[in-house]
């Protein structure tokens, strides 16, 4: 019985990333920006530490981007109506994304920047 438990949050889980996927333009982008990241990592050969600060901003902005999803969606299901807590939860929520997007990008820099100077 727990097995069928596990299997189907798995299943679940898997449900909502295809979800943020389908339906999140910003993680079709994010995608972009990965393939663009691991490519210039193996290209460069990144020390292993480096790689793992270019996997940690990669998961992190696609963590807070489907974060982002479900809590505009659970703010769209409480309301359809402009509320001002409402706005409040999206931005955050956003908020959170660009924070997270800024790390990767700092992380780019420190890793990428000399390498790509050097070119």
């Amino acid at each position: 019985m727990k097995n069928k438990k596990l299997i189907k949050s798995f299943s679940n889980a898997l449900r909502g990333i295809v979800y943020a996927f389908r339906s999140e333009r910003n993680l079709h982008l994010h995608l972009i920006s990965t393939a663009v990241a691991l490519a210039a990592s193996f290209y460069f050969k990144v020390e292993r530490f480096e790689l793992l600060f270019v996997i940690t901003a990669i998961f992190l902005v696609f963590i807070t981007e489907m974060v982002n999803t479900a809590v505009e969606a659970t703010v769209d299901l409480k309301t359809k109506e402009f509320h001002p807590l409402a706005l409040i939860a999206k931005n955050v929520a956003a908020g959170a994304v660009l924070g997270a997007a800024l790390f990767a990008l700092v992380v780019a820099y420190v890793v990428f920047a000399d390498r790509l100077k050097n070119l």
